[in-house]
Parts: structure tokens; C-alpha cells; sequence
């Protein structure tokens, strides 16, 4: 354990700052297709009673018109988030007709390209905007890619706490670089560390055949509608899934967020060959927003990014530079298929001691090399992380899988015992040894449940997918939401078409002018 750590535990174990670490924040966005009864993608517009996809806070689309995605609220207790993730799956099964939510993370059968409907979001300049960057989107990596869905983690520490340790270590930046710095360190442990989310939680070593449409590939044959890897654990997160050779070498080394603001307002200024052979419309309809290796900051795709709540208009990287950041979002999580929401109280737990440990342990600068080892590492987790005796690279070295695992929850074990003596529980700590036993007995990960359940019955993705979501439904509907929780949801719902119809009604100029003034306004100036 390294003594700044020792150092960081003992200042918030302190009676004078114990109630610190209640004061962060989490968040869940959970994203999941809408399927009809056979499993087939739904090919329906966003259902009316979910409200508008633009301005509902809480119930949107990704991608496609069929892809929902539910968000929850900022709270301080992971608990109640969950609770509220509960509540949406509760109204949107009640609101669906003749629809399944679907339970997987890589896609159910998929229609041909052309029919996979992109989401729309009225005719506003905003919601236009929303509209092309999706066309682009289509263009660039096919649609299917798209359909993939996650489940996002956004965790923040208060900003008292970050003061308190900035004071304690006698920091010379203001409060706002010393945590947007604290928050960039965060982010180099977790992709130091990462890999061991995807032996732990991945839940996609099995896709449909439909999904890769002839793209080649080296998966094995489960049957006629299922291919697989014996010991994969997420392949959504693998070469097969959300990737982008493009974006190859994009981000250099997470050392400052002044480093990580230069590379991706450079990405959205930088004019790609490939995507300049395609232009920007076709037929006099806008077919991508520009042909720069990135329309929008957005389109870069991680395992985790650094946030910061924007306003109106406002483009994300402005608003790290403007205000620094905020929290942190952890984007490589499958959706886990036997849970309803998609994922339990337990790996939040886990997820909230695995990031305060990645907080308050020592982060050493990374170069060229200790990227390269890190992605190898995670490449290597996820399509072989079950095999037996699997070796990464540590500095270097090699090393097991297991033996490097169990060392990282012994010094994880230390933010556990202390976000349950907030709690004056054992939630953490119990979470922690559930995990533990995934490292001794790799058929506990979900992944190994997802393959045994498939050999143990028709060795079809599609159908085991169908299955789950059919169990889903049943779950939320036979819990109906009370009156004033329907009450809360159907205000939400109209509430937000009503905003929508003002927008179209309210808004003046052309959406020509629009485009490029927004296109113009990169962030260079800010953060040069």
C-alpha cells in the first residue's frame, strides 16, 4: 500500500471528514433495445407515451430509434439511483405495446442495414443535429455496430473532499485544476486496472451470427445462429464490437486534462481523408455534420471520459476547459442479463470501492509503452479472460490474471472497510468477496453463466436473449408503479413534447447556418 494512499485513507477515516465521502455522486444510464415478442428488433417510431427523445430527461434514445436509453438522476447513495433506474423500467414495460426490452448487450437479430431506423428527434436545429451526427455515425461504422448497448457509470467525489486533500497535501494549483488533475489521475489507475472489470462483470462472450455480417472473424460456432469464444468475457468491448480503427492513436497519454482537451478539440478540427471521399450531403440532404476525424467530441469512443454537466448548446470540451471536471463516466460495463436493470446493487458497491481506490492510490504518468501494455491487456481480457492461467503484462512482466486480481482486491479491501463504515454496514465489504470468489472459480462470472446457460439449452444467443427478456417484463410488470409515480412519469413524458413542439415552433434561422456555426465553434481558442 503506498504511503500516499495510507495517507488519503487516514484523512477521510477522520472523524472531521468521515461525512465527506457521502457526498459524491452516482448516476446510471442503462441502454436497451426494444424488441417485439419474437425477439426482432422493433422497427416503431419512440413510443409517443415515453415522451420526446430530445428533451425527456430521463428516457431517450442512443443510436437508433429502437435503442432506449433510461437515466437516472445524480444521487448521493448508488441505492437510490438503482431505485429510480427501477421506477423508468417499471413505467416503459407498463407504456410498451407488444414490445420486450431486450436483456443483452450485443444485439438481438438485426433487420438489414438500410431498415435499422436512426433515431429522430423532431426538426429543431438541435434535434437535427442530433439526426446527421447518426447519419454519420452510419456511414462511418455500419449501424449494427451501433445497436450495441451499455450500461454507463458516472461517479463523482464532492468537491469538499477534493479540497480537503488538496489542503492536506499542501497543493499549489486552484481547487478547480487540483480536481480536474485528481480526476485525470483517477482515470489512469482505472485504465491501468480496467481489465479486471471485464474478467469480473463482462457478460458478451456470445453474439448472433446476423451481428457481423460477413465481416471476418475468428469466433467458433455455438450453432446456426450463435458464434462464440470458449473464454471470452465481453466481446462488445473486444475488436468485434465498439471500436474504431480511425480513431487509432488518438489520445495520448492521460497525463493532464490539458493534454486530453488539445487531442480531441484537434480530432474535431482535423479533416479525414476517408470521411472527406464521402462529403457532407448527398441528394441536398445532410448525410454527416463534417468530415473531420470526429463530428463532435461524443464520437470518440473509451472505456471511461472525464465529464462536466453542460449548458444549452455548450460543446463538451468547452466546458472542461471553462469549468474543469465534474465526474467521471465508465463506459465499458455490459449490460448483466440476469438482472432486470441491467446491473445489481453488489457491482455498484464494488464499482464505487474499485473507483475510490483508483482515486486515492498513487497514479504514476504513463507513456507510449504503458498505454500499449494496458491495451493489451484489456484485449487480452476480454476475448480470452476465463482461460486458464492467462498471463498479463505488469510493467513488463508477466504475470496471472488471478494472482495480479487477488492482489488488487487485498488493496481495494482498504476503500471498502471504509465507505461501510459510513454506512455502518458491510455492503462493500460483501461485495468485495463476491468478487473474489470470481477470481477463484471463473464459472461464477457472468460471462461462464451466459455460456453454461446456452449449453445447457439450445445453444442460441437469440433465443437465450428472448428468454431473459421475457422474464424481465414479467418482473416489472407484476410491480406496477403507484398513482403518483405514474403521475410523475406521464407529467415528464408530456412535459417534454411540449418543450419539443415549442423549440420547433420558437426557432429561426437555417439549419445550413446552424450547422456551420456550429462546426465553427471548437473550443481551440479555450483551451490554447
Amino acid at each position: 500500500m503506498s504511503n500516499l494512499f495510507t495517507r488519503r485513507l487516514a484523512l477521510l477515516a477522520d472523524d472531521a471528514h468521515r461525512d465527506l465521502l457521502n457526498q459524491g455522486r452516482r448516476g446510471i444510464e442503462r441502454e436497451t433495445l426494444r424488441v417485439d415478442l419474437q425477439g426482432k428488433l422493433a422497427l416503431g417510431p419512440h413510443p409517443v407515451a415515453l415522451g420526446s427523445a430530445l428533451t425527456n430527461p430521463q428516457i431517450t434514445t442512443d443510436y437508433s430509434e429502437s435503442l432506449l436509453e433510461f437515466i437516472t438522476p445524480a444521487e448521493h447513495d448508488v441505492a437510490t439511483a438503482l431505485e429510480e433506474l427501477d421506477r423508468i423500467h417499471r413505467f416503459a414495460n407498463a407504456k410498451l405495446d407488444h414490445e420486450l426490452l431486450w436483456s443483452q448487450s450485443m444485439p438481438c437479430t438485426l433487420p438489414e442495414e438500410a431498415d435499422i431506423p436512426i433515431a429522430w428527434y423532431g426538426t429543431s436545429h438541435i434535434g437535427m443535429i442530433k439526426h446527421v451526427y447518426r447519419r454519420g455515425l452510419a456511414l462511418r461504422y455500419g449501424k449494427a455496430m451501433q445497436c450495441i448497448a451499455g450500461l454507463h457509470y458516472n461517479y463523482s467525489l464532492s468537491e469538499d473532499l477534493w479540497r480537503v486533500i488538496k489542503q492536506s497535501e499542501h497543493s499549489t494549483l486552484d481547487d478547480k485544476s487540483y480536481q480536474s488533475e485528481s480526476y485525470i489521475a483517477l482515470i489512469r489507475n482505472f485504465q491501468r486496472y480496467s481489465w479486471l472489470l471485464m474478467y469480473l462483470f463482462g457478460a458478451s462472450p456470445a453474439l448472433s451470427t446476423h451481428f457481423l455480417r460477413g465481416r471476418e472473424h475468428e469466433l467458433q460456432t455455438l450453432s446456426d445462429d450463435t458464434l462464440y469464444l470458449p473464454y471470452a468475457t465481453s466481446l462488445r468491448m473486444s475488436d468485434l464490437g465498439y471500436q474504431n480503427n480511425a480513431q487509432a492513436g488518438l489520445m495520448p497519454p492521460y497525463n493532464d486534462l490539458e493534454s486530453y482537451m488539445r487531442s480531441l478539440s484537434r480530432a474535431v478540427r482535423l479533416p479525414y481523408p476517408a470521411y472527406e471521399a464521402i462529403g457532407t450531403r448527398r441528394n441536398g440532404e445532410w448525410i454527416q455534420l463534417n468530415t473531420n476525424l470526429l463530428q463532435i467530441e461524443n464520437e470518440y469512443y473509451a472505456t471511461i471520459r472525464p465529464k462536466r454537466v453542460i449548458n444549452s448548446g455548450e460543446r463538451p470540451v468547452e466546458a472542461l476547459c471553462a469549468r474543469g471536471v465534474q465526474y467521471i463516466e465508465v463506459r465499458c460495463m455490459d449490460i448483466d442479463p440476469f438482472e432486470p436493470l441491467g446491473i445489481s446493487l453488489s457491482t455498484s458497491r464494488f464499482l464505487d470501492a474499485f473507483l475510490l481506490f483508483c482515486a486515492l492510490d498513487e497514479s504514476p504518468l504513463t507513456d507510449e509503452a504503458n498505454n500499449r501494455e494496458r491495451t493489451e491487456n484489456f484485449a487480452r481480457t476480454v476475448k480470452e479472460g476465463r482461460r486458464p492461467g492467462l498471463l498479463l503484462q505488469r510493467d513488463g512482466v508477466p504475470v496471472k490474471l488471478q494472482d495480479w486480481g487477488l492482489e488488487l482486491l487485498e488493496r481495494i479491501q482498504a476503500t471498502a472497510d471504509l465507505l461501510d463504515a459510513q454506512r455502518t454496514d458491510t455492503q462493500h465489504v460483501q461485495a468485495l468477496a463476491a468478487q473474489k470468489e470470481k477470481l477463484l472459480d471463473a464459472n461464477l462470472t457472468p460471462s461462464a453463466r451466459v455460456l453454461a446457460e446456452l449449453q445447457a439449452t439450445d445453444k442460441s444467443f437469440e433465443q437465450f436473449g428472448l428468454r431473459q427478456s421475457i422474464a424481465h417484463a414479467q418482473y416489472f410488470r407484476t410491480r406496477p408503479l403507484n398513482a403518483e409515480e405514474n403521475f410523475y412519469f406521464d407529467t415528464l413524458a408530456k412535459t417534454s413534447i411540449a418543450e419539443q413542439e415549442e423549440m420547433e415552433r420558437t426557432q429561426s434561422g437555417d439549419f445550413d447556418a446552424f450547422v456551420e456555426a456550429y462546426n465553427q465553434r471548437t473550443p481551440q481558442q479555450l483551451c490554447d
